[in-house]
C-alpha cells in the first residue's frame, strides 16, 4: 500500500487536497501545484474560490501572478463542498485553532473538518494536520473521527502532524524554503508524509511522533512570547528611569554571541504567538503541572494595549487636554509591519479601551482599508480606514500600533501635535511619546 503511495507522490499523479485557503492553507496549495501535482482547494468561504478562479489573490503578499500560474496549470479545482476529498490521495488541514472566553483551546475547526472528511476516507490515503494545537491533538481528537468510517489509521490511511512555519512576507523565507518539521502516526505514515512535504520544502525533521510535532511548534511560539514578554517588561522598567529601551536593544545586539534581539510593543499579534502558549497551560492540567512562566508572559503581553492606553492619557493631561472627547488616530491595524494580517492585532484591543475612555477614534492602515470581522471585535466589522495622513493636525493624539515601510512616519511626526509611539518609528522629539 505505502509503495502504491509513493508511486504517486513520486510521478506527480497524487491529487493533493488543502483545507483551509488562508495565510497557512494557499501558499502552500501554491507550492504543490508548482511542483506539478493536480491540487483541489477546500475552504468554506466560497468568495475565495470565487477570486482565486478568475486568478485574483486575496492575500497581500501571494501576488495575483503566482495564483494565475496554479490556474494556468489546468490542474486546480476549488471547493467549499467536502465530498471531492475522496479524489485526493492527500488531504493537508490548515483551520484555525483560537482560543475561548476562558482563554481554553477552541477545537471547533478541528473537529468539524473531520467529520466533514471522515465520510470520504479511503484506503492509502494521507491526512496532515497542520494547525497549531496542544500534544495529542492528532492522535486523540482527529484520528478517532476519521475513523468512523472503519477504516484504520496506520493500517489502512495514513496519520501526521506537520506544524505550519509560516511568517507572512519574510523577504528571507517563505515556504518552501523553511525547513518542515513532520510526525506520524506511525512509521508508514511518517514515511508517506515526508515524501509529500520533500516534494516542496527544502528539508524535512522528522520526529518521533506526532505528540513531538506538536511540541516542537508550542516551544517555538512559546519561546518568542516568553521574551517579548520579558522585553515588554523591561520596556516600562527602563521608562520609569529615563532609559530608551531601543537604544538598549541595539546596543546589547552588538554582542555577537549569548544574545537574541526581541522587540517590544503595544502587544502581541498574530494567530500563533498570543494563543499557541495557553494550548500548552491548558494540557498541563491533565498532568498536575502549573505553567508559571507561561502563564506570567501572557499575563504581562496581555497588559500592554492597557500601559501604552494609559500613556496616551496622561500625555494629553500632560497638555492640558483629556482624553474622553479627543480624537485619536491608531495607525496601522495589521498584527506586524507590510502585512494585511489582522488576526489577533493589539490595535483592536487600543482601540476598544481608548473608546472606552471616550475617545473617539479613527485608523489608518494602506494594507487593511476596511476591517473584516474577527471573531473578539464584531463591532468594528466594516469600518474603513481614512484615506491617508495628509491632514492629520485635527487629532488629538496619534498612535502609531504598526510600522509599515511605505507609511511616511516622517510626515506624522511633523504634522501631529502628539504622537504615542510603540514601534520606535519615529525620532524622540517634543511631541513624540514612547510606550
Amino acid at each position: 500500500m505505502l509503495n502504491n503511495f509513493l508511486g504517486k507522490i513520486e510521478s506527480r499523479e497524487a491529487v493533493i487536497g488543502v483545507l483551509g485557503l488562508g495565510y497557512v492553507g494557499l501558499p502552500l496549495l501554491v507550492e504543490f501545484s508548482k511542483a506539478g501535482f493536480r491540487t483541489i482547494g477546500f475552504d468554506i468561504d466560497a468568495e475565495k474560490g470565487r477570486l482565486l478562479k478568475q486568478g485574483k489573490s486575496y492575500i497581500k503578499h501571494i501576488s495575483e501572478d503566482r495564483i494565475k500560474d496554479v490556474l494556468n496549470t489546468g490542474k486546480f479545482e476549488f471547493y467549499s463542498d467536502f465530498n471531492y476529498a475522496s479524489k485526493c490521495d492527500a488531504v493537508i488541514i490548515c483551520v484555525p485553532t483560537p482560543l475561548t472566553k476562558q482563554r481554553e483551546p477552541d477545537m471547533t475547526y478541528i473537529v468539524d473538518s473531520a467529520e466533514a472528511l471522515a465520510p470520504f476516507v479511503r484506503k492509502d490515503q494521507l491526512y496532515c494536520l497542520e494547525s497549531t494545537t496542544y500534544p495529542g491533538t492528532t492522535d486523540e481528537v482527529l484520528k478517532p473521527i476519521l475513523e468512523k468510517g472503519g477504516l484504520k489509521a496506520g493500517v489502512d490511511f495514513y496519520l501526521a502532524f506537520s506544524p505550519e512555519r509560516e511568517d507572512p512576507n519574510n523577504k528571507d523565507f517563505s515556504t518552501s524554503t523553511i525547513p518542515k518539521v513532520v510526525g506520524g502516526y506511525c512509521k508508514s505514515s511518517l514515511e508517506a508524509a515526508q515524501a509529500m512535504y520533500n516534494t516542496v520544502i527544502c528539508k524535512t525533521v522528522p520526529v518521533s511522533s506526532t505528540a513531538a510535532a506538536e511540541a516542537t511548534k508550542l516551544m517555538e511560539n512559546i519561546f518568542r512570547c516568553i521574551n517579548i514578554a520579558m522585553v515588554n517588561e523591561l520596556k516600562i522598567i527602563f521608562d520609569k528611569m529615563g532609559i530608551d529601551i531601543w537604544e538598549v536593544i541595539n546596543a546589547a545586539k552588538t554582542k555577537p554571541f549569548g544574545f537574541m534581539p526581541f522587540y517590544p510593543g503595544p502587544g502581541l499579534g498574530g494567530h500563533c504567538i498570543p494563543i499557541d502558549p495557553f494550548y500548552l497551560t491548558w494540557k498541563a492540567r491533565e498532568f498536575d503541572y502549573p505553567t508559571k512562566f507561561i502563564e506570567l508572559a501572557g499575563e504581562i503581553n496581555s497588559a500592554m494595549p492597557r500601559y501604552v492606553v494609559e500613556k496616551t492619557l496622561n500625555a494629553l493631561n500632560d497638555r492640558k487636554k483629556t482624553l474622553n472627547g479627543a480624537k485619536v488616530l491608531i495607525v496601522g491595524l495589521a498584527y506586524k509591519k507590510n502585512v494585511d494580517d489582522i488576526r489577533e492585532s493589539p490595535s483592536f484591543k487600543l482601540w476598544e479601551l481608548l473608546e472606552e475612555k471616550g475617545a473617539i477614534v479613527d485608523y489608518y492602515d494602506p494594507y487593511c482599508h476596511e476591517v473584516r470581522d474577527t471573531r473578539h471585535y464584531p463591532q468594528y466589522a466594516k469600518k474603513k480606514s481614512i484615506p491617508g495622513i495628509e491632514d492629520i493636525s485635527d487629532y488629538d493624539a496619534v498612535v502609531i500600533s504598526t510600522d509599515h515601510d511605505c507609511i511616511d512616519f516622517d510626515k506624522i511626526q511633523k504634522n501631529a501635535g502628539l504622537v504615542i509611539d510603540t514601534r520606535n518609528a519615529v525620532k524622540i522629539s517634543s511631541n513624540v511619546i514612547k510606550a
